[in-house]
């Protein structure tokens, strides 16, 4: 089982900088595929960046250039900074963990094991 908290989110303008952090529970992390989902009202949850165990990433295409995903091991920790925010990112973030063997990189929410609780991001323009 594990468990996942997300924080860092908030409210920032246009242009501006975020950094969401997830800790997560359990001695199995550095083995576990991660993910950062979002959801915006009205809209399908989809996945935003993905990262295996090994420290390999996938990004949406909405986001490359502007988002990074990383982990620490040591920490389990995993962190998403974005950069350069756009209105259109305003969504609830979720953290993802478990997503199998390619599940991290198709970023489908299907492949998703566990889900934390979110953290709202509200970008204005």
């Amino acid at each position: 089982q594990v468990q996942l908290v997300e924080s860092g989110g908030g409210s920032v303008q246009s242009g501006g900088s975020l950094r969401l952090s997830c800790a997560a529970s359990g001695n199995t992390y550095s083995s576990l595929s991660m993910a950062w989902f979002r959801q915006a009202p009205g809209k399908e949850r989809e996945g935003v960046a993905g990262i295996n165990s090994g420290g390999s990433t996938s990004y949406a295409d909405s986001v490359k250039g502007r988002f990074t995903i990383s982990r620490d091991n040591a920490k389990n920790t995993l962190s998403l900074q974005m950069n350069s925010l756009k209105p259109e990112d305003t969504a609830m973030y979720y953290c993802a963990a478990d997503l199998g063997r390619l599940g991290w990189w198709f970023l489908r929410p299907t492949y998703v094991n566990y889900w934390g609780q979110g953290t709202q991001v509200t970008v204005s323009s």
